[in-house]
């Protein structure tokens, strides 16, 4: 994928209708959707564009719904993401196929890698008429006598703080958001388990699309991702997976499904075993007097859910029919509708602590609280060029 994103010469403009803080899957949605109602979007990013992060990778029904109503799902397609035609549970022994039924603009899933992902957001964004900055980290939000955010602070590697005035300022900066810390937004809901996890990529797998496996104490998965390699990942508690590693990716990999574990064996590894130690879920205040926080900035799930890419897509939808409809008490509302029984049942997957049967029906759960965000809609265009 090519890189579409300018390299701008001139100064920023000193004012903006929104400025979002995060290019990364939450910032250029909500960018992009808030650009295309026509207001001015100005994107500041610490880092780089196209640069890979930890991530499932995997898209769920309503992540992909959204991708293919505002025109960027051609794109993941076009740089060879794979379609995942199915879902296979392995439980202990046994295995359940589910296939994926075409309807709503979904002919299957996807799980792109972020190099992927990543970029054709912030392309279509872009092409809406978002101006997006790399480069830049905010150091301090700007607020008026009444407590009101009007604006960030930014500095860059090149030149000096600048200051940007903005109608609204919107923290997509993941889990250690500087919006979220800078404008004392709280944390209303905390999960009290987190998992840890292994992975790795691998050729020569052939899932049968995703593939998650399930035991008592451990858990696993396959996700199909692009140049022909399969996320592999392992789970368990904390105390378990300790520092990780190869030998107790492949211990815990052989204990959740040894027919996973033979599949990778056979298989080519494409670099080193990664090891993500764990973070427990959290849902935090998600608005104030101009700000907003969405994606991991105002919500975070354990990765077991395998639903955060899709919620971070639907929240920044959220937000951007609030923003045109200056409705932000509904989209707190809705967001936390929707996101408490995922983020409730992950935190007990999370846990470790079920058994063969109660996994089943934690499973089930999370796929019909999944159900319940298929039906979001798009960004109202009849709201185009409200401020």
């Amino acid at each position: 994928m090519s890189l579409n994103v300018p390299l701008y010469s001139r100064p920023l403009y000193s004012a903006y209708d929104v400025v979002v803080v995060g290019a990364r899957v939450a910032g250029a949605s909500a960018a992009l959707l808030l650009a295309r109602a026509g207001l001015s979007v100005l994107v500041l990013d610490r880092g780089q564009y196209g640069l890979d992060t930890l991530s499932t990778h995997a898209l769920m029904r309503g992540g992909v719904g959204r991708l293919a109503r505002w025109g960027v799902l051609p794109a993941l397609w076009a740089a060879g993401t794979p379609p995942v035609p199915s879902v296979t549970f392995h439980y202990g022994d046994d295995a359940v196929s589910v296939p994926v039924r075409p309807g709503g603009g979904v002919d299957a899933l996807c799980a792109p890698r972020r190099t992927v992902l990543d970029p054709a957001l912030v392309d279509a964004a872009v092409r809406a008429g978002a101006e997006v900055r790399y480069g830049f980290e905010v150091t301090a939000l700007d607020v008026d006598v009444e407590g009101r955010v009007t604006g960030v602070r930014a500095r860059s590697r090149r030149g000096p703080e600048v200051a940007v005035r903005a109608g609204l300022v919107v923290g997509a900066d993941g889990v250690r958001s500087a919006v979220a810390r800078l404008a004392g937004a709280v944390v209303v809901h905390q999960a009290r388990d987190a998992g840890a996890y292994v992975y790795g990529y691998w050729s020569g797998v052939e899932p049968a699309g995703y593939e998650w496996a399930y035991r008592p104490s451990v858990a696993a998965g396959f996700i199909p991702t692009n140049d022909g390699r399969v996320c592999v990942f392992t789970g368990a508690s904390p105390a378990r997976v300790g520092r990780g590693g190869r030998a107790v990716f492949d211990a815990l990999l052989a204990e959740a499904s040894p027919g996973l574990a033979a599949r990778v064996a056979a298989g080519t590894p494409h670099g080193i075993v990664r090891t993500f130690p764990g973070r427990p879920g959290y849902l935090r205040r998600a608005w104030g007097p101009g700000w907003a926080l969405v994606g991991d900035a105002g919500s975070w799930k354990d990765p077991i859910g395998t639903s955060g890419l899709s919620d971070a897509l639907r929240d920044a939808e959220l937000l951007a029919d609030a923003v045109v409809a200056d409705a932000f008490g509904d989209y707190e509302a809705e967001r936390d509708r929707l996101t408490r029984p995922l983020l409730d049942l992950a935190d007990r997957v999370a846990g470790y602590r079920w058994d063969a049967t109660e996994i089943r029906g934690l499973v089930r759960a999370m796929s019909d609280a999944m159900r319940e965000d298929v039906s979001g809609r798009a960004a109202s265009p009849e709201n185009a060029g409200r401020r």
